[in-house]
């Protein structure tokens, strides 16, 4: 296996490991993995198309409940914002995509962790809901990152567990397959990322399915507080790089 492939599998296998055990971030973990060594492209295609597996296999062994009225204005904003998204990526080079993945990993993870610190936000109503859907939309196409700008904007309204869940996974689910077919759409997706899609999904189930089951002894809160901070490093590394 050529070291491309060890990457590909490596990031894959992590992420899902991840997103089985702590439910979020397949694209921030795979990202910290793949933009060291991927094309913009090919590393937001396998991105978007392992999250999309990964919400798949979590729709069909975790049950979830879609909540429409708050739903939907988060739908409505992420299909607006999925085009501008498409448009960057098609615009992207190397040195900007990972200053970008640093970034956000820089600013999104640090506010994760203390977000239960920051003030409950009650403004707004579903037009913010929508800007925050809006932005998952965009930054879906970039990497798959569309649960990232609602997560944070669902946590700073103060929405309960399983509402914020069923928000999040149902909203990246439907994102995550319209950024897939919107791929196909404009011929992003060629028969040469087959193999590494197919690399993708293999190295992704069983992690993921551990991931739901294990808890490694530790609470899911510490297992969450661990990942972001490595992600936060792995950010500050890839900002170091790309500035120099």
């Amino acid at each position: 296996m050529t070291g491309e492939l060890l990457l590909i599998a490596a990031g894959a296998a992590t992420a899902g490991f991840v997103q089985g055990l702590s439910g979020f971030g397949f694209g921030l973990v795979a990202m910290s993995f793949w933009a060291w060594g991927l094309a913009p492209q090919q590393a937001a295609v396998l991105s978007t198309v392992g999250g999309l597996a990964g919400q798949v296999l979590a729709a069909l062994t975790v049950r979830r409940g879609a909540r429409w009225p708050r739903l939907w204005p988060f739908l409505a904003g992420g299909l607006c914002g999925l085009p501008l998204g498409l448009w960057l990526l098609q615009h992207a080079d190397a040195r900007g995509f990972k200053l970008f993945v640093g970034a956000l990993l820089v600013i999104w993870c640090p506010l994760m962790l203390f977000s239960g610190r920051l003030p409950r936000l009650h403004h707004g109503g579903r037009v913010a809901d929508a800007l925050a859907g809006a932005g998952g939309g965009l930054m879906g196409p970039l990497g798959g990152f569309t649960g990232a700008v609602p997560t944070l904007w669902c946590t700073l309204r103060g929405l309960d567990r399983d509402e914020q869940r069923a928000v999040i996974q149902n909203f990246n689910l439907a994102m995550l397959a319209a950024t897939s077919a919107a791929y196909l759409q404009r011929g992003l997706i060629t028969t040469a990322h087959l193999p590494q899609i197919a690399l993708v999904a293999l190295s992704l189930t069983l992690p993921a399915l551990v991931g739901m089951r294990v808890y490694l002894g530790i609470s899911p809160q510490a297992f969450r507080n661990v990942v972001l901070g490595l992600l936060t490093a792995s950010g500050l590394a890839m900002l170091v790089s790309a500035l120099r």
